[in-house]
C-alpha cells in the first residue's frame, strides 16, 4: 500500500469518531487527490487551531479567546446558566437560537463504570459559580440542567441538583418526550413515559 505516511494519516483519521479503517481510508486518498485544495488548507487549519484554541477559564467552552465569546458577550443574560455534558451540547443549543444566557460545560457525565467522579468533572466550579464570590450572592438565579436523557445524565443532573439545594437558585430541566413532528406510533416506551410524566395544561 502506501508509505508510513499515508498510514499514520490512515490511522490518525481512523480514531475520529464515525469514521472505521476503511472510511479513514476513503478519507485519506480524497484528501491526496485534492492535495492542494483540501488537503494543505485543512492541515494549516488543524495546525492553526491547534495552537489557538484555548479552554473557556469560566464556561469550559473552546474558543480562540478566554474568556470565550459566549462568556464575553454582555448581551447576554448572565443570570441563566445552562449546564451541558460537553462542548457539542452546547453547540446544539446555541444552533437552535432558542437560549440567550451563559453555559458550563461539565466535561462529561458522573460513571460507575467509566470510573468518572464528581472530581472528574467541572461541578465545584459550577457550584463556586452560583454561590458567587465571598458571601455575596452570585449574579445566577437559575441553572438550567441540560444533560442527556441516559442513566449517567439523569444520575448527574441529580447530583448537581443536590449540590445546589440551599443556593436559594432556581434548579430546572431539560424537558422531554414527544419531539417536534414526532408520531407516538413510532416512539420508544422511555420517551412515551417521559412525555405522560411532563404533561401540561393547554
Amino acid at each position: 500500500m502506501g508509505g508510513p505516511e499515508i498510514e499514520r494519516l490512515i490511522e490518525l483519521l481512523a480514531r475520529l469518531p464515525g469514521l472505521g479503517p476503511r472510511s479513514a481510508r476513503r478519507a485519506a486518498l480524497h484528501l491526496m487527490k485534492r492535495r492542494e485544495a483540501l488537503l494543505e488548507p485543512l492541515a494549516d487549519a488543524m495546525t492553526t487551531a491547534a495552537r489557538a484554541i484555548q479552554v473557556c477559564s469560566v464556561c469550559g467552552n473552546l474558543d480562540s479567546r478566554d474568556p470565550c465569546g459566549l462568556c464575553a458577550d454582555g448581551k447576554r443574560d448572565a443570570s441563566v446558566v445552562c449546564v451541558v455534558e460537553d462542548v457539542a451540547d452546547l453547540w446544539a443549543i446555541e444552533r437552535s437560537g432558542a437560549f440567550r444566557g451563559r453555559y458550563h460545560v461539565l466535561g462529561g457525565v458522573l460513571s460507575a463504570l467509566d470510573g468518572t467522579g464528581p472530581d472528574d468533572l467541572r461541578i465545584a466550579s459550577l457550584v463556586a459559580r452560583v454561590r458567587g464570590p465571598g458571601d455575596a450572592p452570585g449574579e445566577v438565579r437559575e441553572v438550567v440542567i441540560a444533560t442527556n436523557a441516559t442513566v449517567e445524565g439523569q444520575t448527574t443532573a441529580h447530583y448537581i441538583a443536590d449540590r445546589l439545594a440551599g443556593t436559594g437558585v432556581a434548579i430546572t430541566r431539560l424537558a422531554h418526550g414527544v419531539p417536534v413532528g414526532g408520531e407516538l406510533d413510532y416512539l420508544d416506551d422511555g420517551t412515551l413515559s417521559a412525555a405522560l410524566r411532563a404533561r401540561r395544561a393547554v
